[in-house]
């Protein structure tokens, strides 16, 4: 039987660069009307940290149990897509840190899939 590949989450690239992302959230949010607190703000911290999070846990598992985890934080990251693209229209970010951002989470998504493709 051949051995399971473990991976260290806090040592892949996609894992580091959702800590970017979750800490660019968290530096956004902090501006965002207080109405917000518990609405779209509250949505975007909980995505954020579920990227990072499934990466994680997904870590401890091998193959396609992991690949599982990828695809749950890839579904999390395209839902923090569309709240900016919300928080945008609401005008709570302006044009630049909304492609800033936006452009980090897709480099993420090309990212994970490219990692999860040498999972399968």
């Amino acid at each position: 039987m051949s051995e399971r590949k473990r991976h260290n989450y806090k040592n892949l690239k996609i894992w580091l660069l959702g800590i970017e992302i979750a800490k660019d959230i968290s530096d956004i949010i902090i501006l965002f009307p207080k109405h917000e607190q518990y609405d779209l703000s509250s949505q975007m911290n909980r995505c954020s940290v579920s990227i990072l999070s499934n990466i994680a846990e997904g870590s401890s598992r091998t193959g396609k149990s992991f690949s599982h985890f990828i695809d749950v934080s890839l579904g999390s990251s395209f839902e923090l897509i569309t709240q900016l693209i919300v928080a945008k229209h609401r005008n709570y970010i302006n044009e630049i840190t909304h492609q800033n951002i936006e452009n980090k989470i897709e480099e993420f998504q090309r990212m994970a899939m490219g990692f999860q493709k040498g999972l399968n």
